[in-house]
């Protein structure tokens, strides 16, 4: 990217491209979340269990929206170059 202001267009872009980012990761924290702790809101497990599940759900569906923001804006700098 060049050094100086940035057009409208340019802040228009990456404004977008970070609402993608985080809105695509939010489905996706969701996404993994559900899988992996909807088995614990369905079938009865013993509390330990229900709450490893609903904790093992929520960290790695975290750290995947993490990751998948990283990754779009990273290719979308990457493309810009």
């Amino acid at each position: 990217m060049a050094a100086g202001r940035r057009t409208q267009a340019e802040r228009d872009d990456i404004t977008v491209e970070i609402g993608y980012a985080l809105l695509s990761a939010c489905f996706l924290g969701g996404v993994v979340f559900a899988a992996v702790a909807g088995p614990a809101a369905v079938w009865s497990f013993p509390p330990a269990v229900e709450r490893f599940l609903r904790a093992t759900g929520a960290t790695v569906a975290g750290v995947l929206a993490v990751i998948r923001v990283v990754h779009v804006l990273w290719r979308h700098t990457a493309r810009r170059r």
